[in-house]
Formats: C-alpha cells, sequence, structure tokens
C-alpha cells in the first residue's frame, strides 16, 4: 500500500483529511437542545470523554451549524450516543430536512435527548474553545442514562454495525 503523506500543514488538503480522519472508527451520536417549543438535533460523530471528576464530555460542533447557536444560547445541550437500529436517526439528522415529529424524546434535566439510547448525557455548557471552524463545547454532565445493546459505528466511508463489547468478551 502506498500512502500519501503531508510534509507541511498547509499541505494537507480538506477531502484528503477527511478521508484520513474517517478510517478511525466513532461511534454516532445526536447532539439535542431545545429551542424552547420543540426539540432540535444534529448527528455529529465528534464527541468525547474530557474527565471523571468532574464528569465532563465534549462536542465539536462547525460554527455554521445551527446547533452551534442554540448551544451557546441555552448554555445546554444533550448527548445520545447511537444503537445499531437507530441508523434512520443519524441520517435524518444528518441531513437537517427530515420530519422528526414521529421521533420520541426522553428530557434528562431538562434536556432532550432520544430515546432507547445505548446511552444519553444531558450537559450544562462549562467551556467552549474555538478551533479553526468549528467549536468545542465542553459540557458538565448533570445527568445520565444508558443501557446495553450493538452500537452504531462510522468507518471509512459508511455506517457499520458491530457486536457490543460485553457479547463479544462474554460478561
Amino acid at each position: 500500500m502506498k500512502a500519501n503523506y503531508s510534509v507541511f500543514p498547509e499541505q494537507v488538503n480538506p477531502l484528503e483529511f477527511r478521508k484520513a480522519t474517517g478510517l478511525f472508527t466513532t461511534g454516532i451520536t445526536v447532539v439535542t437542545a431545545s429551542d424552547g417549543e420543540q426539540a432540535r438535533g444534529m448527528t455529529a460523530n465528534s464527541f468525547v470523554s474530557v474527565s471523571l471528576d468532574p464528569p465532563l464530555v465534549l462536542v465539536s460542533i462547525a460554527n455554521t451549524a445551527k446547533m452551534h447557536e442554540l448551544v451557546k444560547r441555552t448554555g445546554s445541550y444533550g448527548v445520545s450516543v447511537l444503537s445499531a437500529d437507530q441508523m434512520s436517526h443519524s441520517k435524518l439528522f444528518a441531513g437537517g430536512k427530515g420530519d422528526v415529529s414521529s421521533l420520541q424524546f426522553d428530557s434528562l434535566a431538562g434536556v432532550p435527548v432520544l430515546e432507547n439510547c445505548l446511552s444519553s448525557f444531558a450537559c450544562d455548557l462549562h467551556q467552549e474553545v474555538e478551533a479553526g471552524d468549528h467549536t468545542l463545547f465542553i459540557g458538565h454532565v448533570r445527568e445520565l442514562a444508558f443501557r446495553e445493546a450493538d452500537p452504531l459505528v462510522y468507518f471509512a466511508s459508511g455506517y457499520k454495525a458491530i457486536a457490543s463489547a460485553s457479547a463479544a468478551v462474554g460478561v
């Protein structure tokens, strides 16, 4: 296999960068917030645990996304980690044009999250870090919920469903 390498950061092609980072398998989440009238959401795979004490998580949101302004304005957001049977949820929130009225939302600490996800987190905005064309929103987790099921992941150029870790190791 011949690899392509860029020596200087300014030579990194954005499309190649996206393809290369897509080779890191990630879980799929939907970031949610309420505009006061209804729940809004967007698909994101840039989610990570930051700290155990205090419990902090991070989501990266494009500065041009509607969710960016909503999180800044409300000071809170939810994160729902999707299970293998929720691929349609991911696609719906990725396009921004789907009808979300048929979806069921739960509320954790007053923040909307999707029902029946692997895990859900209700967060108060703890810190914002501007990073290029995105903002890193670090949230203090106020409430969480979780269940065991197979996860939905993204690798290379598509969704994948994999057996849950506990099933794979016989826990």
